[in-house]
């Protein structure tokens, strides 16, 4: 059975740094496509950052060069560090994962999902 479980969301001034955890279970954290989304109030759910199976990286255009997403294939655990935050950042945070070890854009095409994390960006 597949689990993913965020952790790290809160309040943070504008300009501050978070790191948000995603606790895995029930496949094998290496082989498989990783995504981070986010969803602000009125907005929808958007695709912050993916790592295909190979490491390799995309990041939306509104945080590129302020997070950065990884994964400790030891520990089943995925990240997005997240500095220089902005109010425009406050969203819930999911993570997500599909099977196919791959990015992809759409919600519908991850088919396991946290339960999200909420983050505030406010002074």
């Amino acid at each position: 059975q597949v689990q993913l479980v965020e952790s790290g969301g809160g309040l943070v001034q504008p300009g501050g740094s978070l790191r948000l955890s995603c606790a895995t279970s029930g496949f094998t954290l290496a082989y498989a496509g990783i995504a981070w989304f986010r969803q602000a109030p009125g907005k929808e759910r958007e695709r912050v950052s993916c790592m295909r199976s190979d490491g390799s990286t995309l990041y939306a255009d509104s945080v590129k060069g302020r997070f950065t997403i990884s994964r400790d294939n030891g520990k089943n655990t995925m990240y997005l560090q997240m500095n220089s935050l902005r109010p425009e950042d406050t969203a819930v945070y999911y993570c997500a994962t599909n099977g196919a070890g791959l990015c992809f854009g759409t919600v519908r095409q991850y088919p396991y999902w946290g339960q999200g994390t909420q983050v505030t960006v406010s002074s």
